[in-house]
Parts: structure tokens; sequence; C-alpha cells
């Protein structure tokens, strides 16, 4: 017995050592057989499946990297993405492993693809404004049919994907979202090789980051998750069936799917959380609420609802509906063992935002409440819609603000005083339409106290008494009273009491004293830099209403007192920079507010002002009230092209540039009258200089009449009317009668001259002009040409021309030289503007013993039609009749009376005009 088991024992050891050594062998001839052929099929495959750029250092198989499988590893390995990143990479990775089946491989001589395992990648998602992705890099093959058979020697049935401590950053600029996470390991198992199929995942992310349209919400956070994933590789859609996420101790249970179009995405995703720890909530909210945690003793239970359905397509805009609800229970939180705890938290809140669209925003905090001791808040405020909400709101406060500071933690912050609130409010709030929420409240703090780290001292000693009423909802209906508020900043009080009522028709009795540095109180509440400043003192009692101010009741009127700026920053939405105050003492006397030596600058002009104006009250505050006045202004210098919107400065040449968006706009509600004394003004070209006249501002319209002022070395007295129609367009008509200029030097200096007498390059002489034209200007505040009308005399004395090639043309043709280069005495030429043409009315003058006659029409684009008749000497009785045509640069003479007549070209305001970004032809 004892030697048949010995031999039993002896065989199965031979044959398993043989087993053994075969299968050793195999292990170590598999990669030595089939190197070539594996590693370039699987490079053939991606060829014909990638439309990215697929690289690779070196490629090795064997069993023994990732044991027991057969796997045909790619070190340094990188993939581009799809248009329009074809250029940039999509997944990069120290290695990437492709598992074999080894069954297929040595029995059917093909290569089966059953698992992918990729370590220290990175995948870089990209997607742009218009919802273009890179990750469109997979031909789909249209001839496989479900079963996923594959005539070819290659095929891809992954059963498995397993990624190692990889990054990924997915940046969607269409959806304004940037997520990175760092240190990714993955694990995903299912019969991936069918079109449709379960994918079982293991997840762990150690660094998980979110931001979304620049705002950072998550950072830092760890994530684990369980998830089963249904996919459909055919439609490339994720349907999450089951899915448990931590982030950082919150747990969220998380369902929905996911389907990628050709330009956006379809959603439908669901995530909660239910009955979870209120301190487990704070570990999974930005870093400084984890911060701020790390000295909190925070209790209670919360419930996070979110939502997010529908098709996301930039390009379409298409968005998806998107709600999110929270509620807290039995809330505790005691921030650095404060004295007193904020208890009995309770919150229920939802919003909604329908298309992503914040015009439909919903916000309904159907409560909440909290205690700290025996004070409390308590509230509900329900809001739809953004820029024409309609408001249902109760507030019920009575707070020491210290102790709730304190209980919560309120960061850097001291605040302190006595808060007591009680509002009711309910209706739409719209602006335009004058309909407010109807309302009813009151709102008193005392003593109180705000100091902050971004400025060394406090404001102290506050203490205001609130009141509104508003029964109807309408602006006629609401009161407001102000008695009083008062606080101490710098050492120094500041008083104001007011009561205001009947806002279509305002009744006010204001008293305010006291002196404000609005530079130093603005740094209380900012760390930025210094963007608001000014030092405002008063001492006023302002007391009346606008009916009367506007029916002359000023008897009525009870204002009094003084108002002192110095250094204020004023903007409006008519002007494109900012009004600086550098001094104004401003004295009220009923209806009127007086100003003595006001100092202003905008840009680079000043201002100082004298005189007075009405009506200041209603002015600042309504918007429909008119702001009257009266008073004198002088100026060392202004620039005009700086009041047009969107204009530009470059200072270190103290140049203007205009930006061309916009001409200059006139505030619709003022009524004001300024004498004028300005040494220099600047607009485009123009240097004007001892300007004199009366400026009229009233109903969007300036008017300045019977000005005077020096320009190329004569005086010039002009009338103008300007009226903005838009901020595109603008109306004008001005006259303007110069006496004797040097038309050289006008031609030189002024940019409307050399456009409409381009023929006066190389003249020389003295002309006068006695002219008035109106028209439209454009956005570049340039004339639209055929909006021009009007018409005048020009009066030449002592003129030369030179190269003027109308007349070299006419003298060759005539052989008559002398009229070539002519002198010009005493003549007149008159002349109308009107679509687009000038008509020039017959003119005569003499030349060398000639007597030439002129007449015709010329286009703002250079057409001539010009008829001409050149009297021969000695008394001009025989001419030559000649016609001009062409243009100004290329003028053509015919001896003969008839030419045809110029194309005139109607303006038609409602028809909008392109940008005139060319100089007009000559004239």
């Amino acid at each position: 017995m004892g030697q048949p088991v010995k031999r039993i024992i002896i065989r199965i050891l031979k044959y398993s050592g043989i087993g053994v050594v075969a299968v050793l062998a195999l292990l170590f001839l598999l990669p030595i057989v089939f190197p070539g052929k594996i590693a370039q099929e699987v490079k053939t495959f991606a060829n014909q499946h990638l439309n990215g750029k697929l690289n690779f250092k070196k490629a090795h198989l064997s069993f023994f990297r990732h044991f027991p499988s057969l796997t045909l590893s790619l070190t340094d390995f990188s993939l581009t993405g799809s248009t329009p990143y074809k250029d940039e990479t999509l997944l990069s990775a120290n290695e990437i492993a492709f598992g074999i089946d080894v069954k297929k491989l040595i029995f059917y001589n093909k290569i089966n693809i059953n698992k992918i395992i990729i370590a220290d990648a990175l995948i870089n998602v990209k997607v742009d404004a218009q919802g273009a992705a890179n990750y469109n890099v997979y031909k789909a093959d249209s001839s496989s049919n479900s079963t996923g058979t594959d005539s070819a020697n290659t095929s891809l049935r992954l059963e498995k994907i397993v990624i190692k401590n990889s990054r990924l950053s997915y940046d969607d600029q269409s959806a304004k979202i940037l997520i990175t996470a760092n240190g990714i390991n993955y694990t995903g198992n299912g019969d991936l090789n069918k079109s449709v199929f379960d994918l079982y995942t293991e997840a762990g992310i150690e660094d998980f980051n979110l931001t979304y349209d620049g705002e950072q919400y998550l950072k830092n956070k760890k994530v684990n998750a369980s998830l089963i994933t249904k996919i459909n590789t055919n439609s490339l859609a994720f349907v999450f069936e089951k899915n448990d996420l931590k982030i950082n101790k919150l747990p969220v249970e998380f369902k929905g799917k996911f389907d990628f179009l050709s330009n956006g995405y379809d959603l439908d995703f669901s995530a909660k959380s239910t009955n979870s720890s209120l301190n487990d909530f704070f570990t999974a909210l930005p870093p400084a609420y984890v911060t701020w945690l790390d000295k909190a003793k925070v209790k209670g239970t919360t419930d996070l609802i979110f939502s997010l359905k529908g098709k996301y397509i930039a390009a379409q805009n298409q968005a998806p509906d998107m709600a999110f609800a929270m509620k807290i229970r039995d809330g505790f939180v005691n921030y650095s063992e404060a004295p007193i705890a904020a208890s009995n938290i309770f919150l229920n809140f939802e919003t909604r935002l329908p298309q992503l669209n914040p015009e439909k925003l919903s916000v309904n905090i159907d409560s909440i409440f909290f205690n700290v001791g025996s004070d409390y808040v308590k509230a509900i405020i329900k809001t739809n819609g953004l820029s024409k909400p309609n408001i249902d709101a109760r507030v019920d406060a009575a707070i020491d603000l210290a102790k709730m500071s304190r209980s919560f933690g309120l960061p850097a912050i001291d605040l302190r005083g006595l808060l007591n609130a009680k509002i009711n409010t309910k209706g739409m709030y719209d602006r335009d339409k004058h309909i407010i929420p109807a309302t009813n409240g009151t709102v008193s703090f005392k003593n109180g106290y705000i100091k902050t780290p971004y400025y060394p001292n406090a404001i102290t000693d506050m203490d205001v008494m609130l009141s509104l009423e508003d029964k109807t909802g309408t602006m006629k209906d609401l009161k407001l009273n102000l008695a009083p508020a008062s606080f101490n900043f710098e050492g120094k009080p500041v008083y104001i009491k007011a009561s205001l009522s009947n806002f279509e028709n305002i009744v006010y009795d204001i008293e305010a004293k006291g002196e404000l540095d609005l530079a130093r109180i603005y740094k209380v509440f900012s760390t930025k830099g210094l963007e608001l400043e000014g030092l405002i003192k008063a001492d006023l009692s302002l007391k009346g209403s606008q009916q009367d101010a506007m029916k002359g009741n000023y008897h009525q009127l009870q204002n009094k007192g003084t108002l002192q700026l110095r250094n204020i920053q004023t903007t409006s939405q008519y002007l494109p920079k900012p009004f600086v105050i550098k001094d104004g003492l401003f004295t009220f006397n009923q209806d009127k507010m007086n100003f003595t030596n006001f100092r202003a600058v905008y840009g680079q002009s000043d201002f100082t002002m004298n005189g007075y104006m009405q009506n200041v009250i209603d002015f600042m505050l309504t918007d429909i009230a008119v702001l009257k006045g009266n008073f004198n202004i002088n100026s060392n210098y202004i620039n005009v092209d700086e009041f047009r919107q969107g204009a530009t400065v470059d200072t270190s040449s103290k140049q203007t540039t205009a930006a061309g968006t916009g001409v200059a706009i006139v505030p619709p509600n003022f009524d004001l009258q300024l004498n004028a004394l300005v040494n220099k003004i600047d607009f485009e070209e123009l240097k004007i200089e001892n300007l004199r006249g009366n400026l009229v501002i009233n109903k969007g319209r300036v008017q300045l009449q019977q000005s005077g002022f020096d320009l190329i070395g004569c005086r010039v007295n002009m009338d103008v009317t300007y009226a903005n129609k838009s901020t595109q367009t603008a109306a004008f008509d001005f006259k303007v009668k110069a006496d004797s200029f040097d038309v050289s030097r006008a031609y030189k200096e002024v940019k409307m001259f050399r456009e409409m007498a381009t023929a006066a390059k190389d003249a020389q002489g003295i002309i006068s002009l006695n002219y008035q034209v109106a028209g439209v200007l454009d956005e570049n505040m340039q004339p639209i040409y055929p909006s021009l009308t009007g018409g005048g005399t020009l009066s030449v004395k002592k003129v030369k021309l030179k190269g003027y090639k109308l007349f070299n043309i006419v003298g060759g043709k005539t052989g008559k030289d002398a009229i070539k280069n002519p002198d010009l005495s005493e003549v007149k030429i008159n002349t109308k503007i009107k679509n687009n043409v000038i008509e020039v009315e017959r003119f005569k003058f003499k030349v060398a013993g000639f007597r030439p006659r002129i007449e015709g029409k010329t286009s703002f684009d250079g057409k001539l039609a010009i008829k001409m008749r050149l009297g021969l000497p000695p008394l001009g009785i025989i001419g030559i009749p000649l016609t001009v045509t062409g243009t100004q640069d290329n003028p053509k003479v015919k001896i003969g009376k008839k030419t045809d007549e110029l194309p005139e070209t109607e303006y038609d305001e409602d028809v909008p005009k392109p940008s005139q970004t060319t100089e007009p032809a000559k004239q």
C-alpha cells in the first residue's frame, strides 16, 4: 500500500510542478510571443475610434504590473480633445494599462480589452461658452450591434475601470462652473461591453473644490462615494440610481440622470440629506465657515434638498430649473463659550429659480426664529421676482446685538445696541409705476456702536427711531418719520430729524446738524481703496411741500440754514465722469439755495459759480422735480469732449479721446440759466477763447445765446441750440457770424471749415462768414450730412487760390492760363444746404480781364454739377459756356450748357445711420 501511495504523490507533485512551470512559462512567453501584435492592434483600434491625437512613450506587455491580468501598459500617455480644444490635452497619465482577455487571445487569436487602469493622471475637461466640449473624442461604431460582437481582431469589452491617485479639472464656461479634484481613487465594475449597463463604483476624493460664477463654494472637501450608475453608451447618458455620498461629515443621497447633448446637457438631479447633524452641515460649507466651526459649539438637525432639472444649451439660451430647500430644527450655536448661546433656532427655507432666470426667482422663508436668552428674532419673508418683486414679509425682533454677535461669533465686527423692530409689508415693488408694498412698521435702535477692523475708531452713540406707513401701496400714501437719528463719529455729533409724506407731491420737514467726513466713515466698512470722499457740514431746517414750491407759494416754505460741501464726488447717469465739488457753501432761504464762490471740477474742466438754485429739496427727494437756477459761471478751461458718453482722457498728454459711444446727454429735469465767462474751451479740434454768453439749459435742451468768442484770431458771434434725441443722436442748430478771418488759418484749425471748404487748402486771404446750419449729430458727435439744412453767405476779399483743380482744368480746356491761380476780390458766394447737396447761387468775379460766372450744385460726397461761363475780355459780352461734372478730386470740364442733376439723399430719422468713419469728400 505504501508504495502506490508514494507513486501517486510523486505524480501529483510532478504534474503540479509541470503545470506551475507551464503557467510561469506562459506568463513570460505570452508577452514575448504577442507584444508587437497586441501593441499594434491596440494602437490601430485607438486610431479608428478616437478623434483626438493619442501619444505614448513606451508600451509594456506583462502579467506582473497588474497581476494576475495580462496588461498592455502605455507610459507617458497623452490624448488631446475634440474641437474646439483639439490642440489641448484631455487626458495625460504616467501610465494607462489595458487588461487583455487571455482566453480569447490564446484560443481565438483575438485581443479583447476588458479592463482599463489609469494611474497618476490629469483629466482636463473643458466646455466653451457655446457649450462645445473637448470630451467628444470617441467615434461610435455604427456597424456594431447591441450584443457587442465585433468581427475585427480587437474589441473593447470593459468590465472594470480603475483610477489611482489622479487629478480632475472641469472648466465649463457655459455654466460658469469650475471643479478641481485631487487625490481621486476610483474603482468601477460592470458589464461594460453592453450598450446599456450598470456601473458599480467606489470612489474617494481627498481634495474637492467647486467655484460657480467666480465665487468659491466648496474648498478642500473630502468626498467618499458608493454609487450605482446606469450608463447608455449609445446616447452617452447616465442614470444615477443609488448613490451615497459623504462630503466631509455630511451624508448626502444623490439620484438623477445626465445626458450629454451635442451642444449641451440634459439634467435631472436631486440631492438630499435628511435628519443630519447641523454641525456636519457646516463642515461641508466654504472654508470661512469651517474655521468658524472650530470655535463654535453647534447642535441641531437639518434637512437639505437640491434639484436641477432641464436642458442646458447655452447657444439656444435654454437653462434648467433649480430648487433648494433647507430646514433646521432645535438649532443651538455657542461661539467661543459665549455667556449666552443662540438657541431654539428654527428655519423653513425654500427657493426656486425656473430656467435659471433671476426675474423668476422665488424665495420663501416660511419662518425663521431664534432666541438669545430672552431676546428673540422671528420673521416670515416671501418674494417672487427680482426687478419688480412681489413681497410678503413680517419681521419681529427684540434683540441685544452685542449678545447676538457674541453667541454667533460675527466675524471681526464689534456690534452693540438694542434693536426693536416690527415690520409688516405686502405687495409689489415697481419703481417705474410708483408702486410699493403696503407697509406698516417701526424700527428702534438705541445705544448703538459699530467698530470694524478696517478703521481704528467706532461709530458710537447711535440712536434711531424710524416709522413707516403705507396703507394703500402707493407713493402718495407713503409716510416716513425719522425722529430722531443721531450718532457720534470722530468726536463730532451728527443729528437728523425727518418727516416725509406723499412721495408723489412730497411734504417734508427735515432738520440736520453736524459734520461728517465721508472718506473716514467709508473706511469703517471697507478694506478697499478710497472710493468715496468728501466733507459735509450741515445746519439745516427744511419744511414745506413740493406743491407750494411748484406753484410759487414761497411764503408757505420754511427753509433755512447752511450746507457746506468739500471734495464731494457726485455721479450721474448722464455724465461719464464724476463731478467733484471742491468747495461749496450753500445758504437755504425758502425755495432757494444760494451759493457763493462755489468751486467744482469735472475731469480737466474747472468751474466757479455764484448764484442760486430753486426747488432743490424736491429735486433731491424725487426723480420728477425740476431743478431751477440762475447763476454766473467762470472757468479757466472747459473740455467739452469730456461730457460725452464714453469719453476717455490721456492724462499724460491731457488730451481727450472720444470713444464714439454716444453724444453728450442733457439732463431733462434742469431749468438753469448761466451767464458764462470762459477763458478757453476745447471742442474736438476747436480752440475757443474768451467766451462770453448766456447759456440756458431747459427740458433737455441747451441754448447758447448772444455769445461771442475769439477763434483763429477773429471775433465770432454765435447762437447754438443743442438737444440729444437719444444716447446716440443729437439735434443742433447754430448761427455763426465771423468777420475778416484768415482763410489759411481757418483751414488749419477748424475741422468743419476743412470739411466744407477743402478747396481752401492752398488759399490765402481774408474771408467773412454769415451762416446758419441745423442737423443731426451721430454717436461720434459728427454731423449726419443728409440731415443738414441751412445756408448763408461767404464773402471773400483779396483771396488767392492756388492749385485748385477746377480752375486748372478750366484754364487748360480754354487755353487761358491766367485763370489757373486766380486772385479774387470782393466776391460774395451764397449757398444753401439740403439733402446732402450744397447749392451755389450764381456769382461773378474778375480775374486778369476775364469775367467768370459760376453756379450749380456739389454734394458732400464730392460730386459736381457746376455751370460756368467764361466771359472774354474786354467786357465779357462774349463768353464760353462750360459744364463741370465728376468729383472734386477728378473734375471733368466740357464746353456746353447741359449738365446732369445731382442725386439728393433725404434724411430719415427712423432709419438707423451707420457711424461715419470717413471724412466727407472735398468741396
